[in-house]
């Protein structure tokens, strides 16, 4: 079967960011997603401290299209023909060697929907020619509330969806939702499953609640603020490019938004919208304390990512004197994402999708999302898509 594979870190001196899918000798495809020259990286260096990396370690790995076995099930596993798959920008950052535990050979991807095929238990028998939607979490373990240490995600250090197979634990395909088709469901997962623990768990959001996203041109952002329009909240967002924005305003439904490189964004945005019950938030850095004093008294800042890295300070008195709540957030354990999947068909939730194209043109989805052009998800079909 043909798959994404990820190899070994390619030499220091190739410096050119070119990312077309180049044919290399044998049966593999290349992606030439080699390095980039230092201005195309300034705006993401700050990316692997927030995996534990900071950016001076980290070093890029090539991938390629590669002709590798079918997978076979283990007892309690499944066999998935994918149908389709999408891109997130951890696909991305563990490429550039910004993530924990980076191991050559594994096969990268995510999210994913597909059709059981094999069976490895025959309890699992009934999941044989279904349609399935692919949970990433693998072995969150048995408190709720946070992942066990052993916890992984799909795609690394495990095998995951770029590929024409994948095998998979029988409890992490879930029943795809109707309304969508495959390259929609498959768009679903990781971004998902991140924005409704953020939404629901640590942002209480709830109807009338007022509530900020920041980056609306993010996965998660914006499946964030669907889930909080679908719960009645007045949403508003962010972001740096007038466009998105205002796509993302007319797409979602939200009440308004604001381009943070305008000054004083802030301000008006407040003065506009009133203070707000909820900040979700991916950026972190020295924005936090600008969007804490635009939270109201018991205002929650809730952030499952830190894209501009540490702050350089932080205003722990206001913290205290409006009683606010800084909460971490990442993924979700399986019944969540059981939820999630059951609230996006209850409330006919569309993941925004950017673009579909052909496994085989994956470099050019990978150069979408490196220079930031995209609006939605990158999704790819292995067959045509339903």
């Amino acid at each position: 079967m043909k798959a994404l594979v990820l190899h070994e870190q390619v030499p220091h001196q190739q410096t050119t960011p070119e990312l077309a899918l180049q044919k290399q000798a044998g049966s593999s495809s290349q992606i030439g997603l080699s390095s980039y020259s230092s201005s195309s990286h300034n705006a993401s260096k700050h990316d692997g401290q927030k995996h534990g990396i900071s950016s001076a370690q980290t070093k890029h790995y090539r991938v390629s299209i590669d002709d590798v076995p079918k997978p076979i099930p283990k007892e309690g596993e499944v066999l998935v023909r994918m149908s389709a798959a999408a891109l997130n920008h951890r696909d991305e950052w563990i490429r550039k060697g910004q993530y924990a535990r980076i191991r050559p050979g594994v096969i990268l991807g995510s999210d994913g929907c597909g059709v059981v095929e094999e069976v490895a238990s025959k309890a699992d028998e009934h999941l044989l020619g279904k349609e399935v939607v692919l949970n990433p979490s693998i072995g969150w373990g048995a408190n709720p509330r946070v992942q066990d240490r052993d916890y992984t995600i799909l795609g690394l250090p495990v095998n995951g969806t770029f590929a024409e197979y994948c095998a998979i634990p029988a409890q992490n395909c879930f029943p795809k939702p109707q309304h969508l088709r495959a390259v929609e469901a498959a768009a679903v997962p990781l971004a998902g499953l991140t924005a409704y623990r953020a939404v629901r768990r640590h942002g209480e959001i709830q109807e009338g609640s007022r509530v900020l996203v920041t980056g609306i041109g993010g996965g998660v952002a914006q499946f964030a603020a669907q889930f909080a329009v679908a719960l009645g909240a007045r949403v508003y967002a962010t972001s740096g490019d007038d466009d998105k924005l205002a796509t993302a305003i007319e797409r979602i439904g939200l009440d308004g938004g604001a381009n943070y490189r305008t000054p004083e964004w802030y301000k008006t945005l407040v003065q506009k919208a009133g203070e707000f019950d909820c900040v979700i938030d991916s950026a972190a850095g020295n924005s936090i304390d600008t969007l804490l004093a635009m939270l109201t008294m018991g205002g929650r800042y809730v952030f499952y990512g830190a894209t501009m890295g540490r702050p350089s300070s932080l205003n722990v008195q206001m913290i205290f004197w409006k009683q606010l709540r800084l909460q971490g957030s990442t993924m979700g354990n399986d019944e969540e994402f059981g939820d999630m999947l059951r609230f996006i068909e209850k409330h006919h939730i569309m993941p925004i999708i950017d673009s579909v194209r052909p496994f085989d043109e994956i470099g050019t989805a990978f150069e979408a999302m490196s220079e930031g052009r995209q609006l939605g998800k990158l999704v790819l079909t292995f067959a045509p898509f339903s």
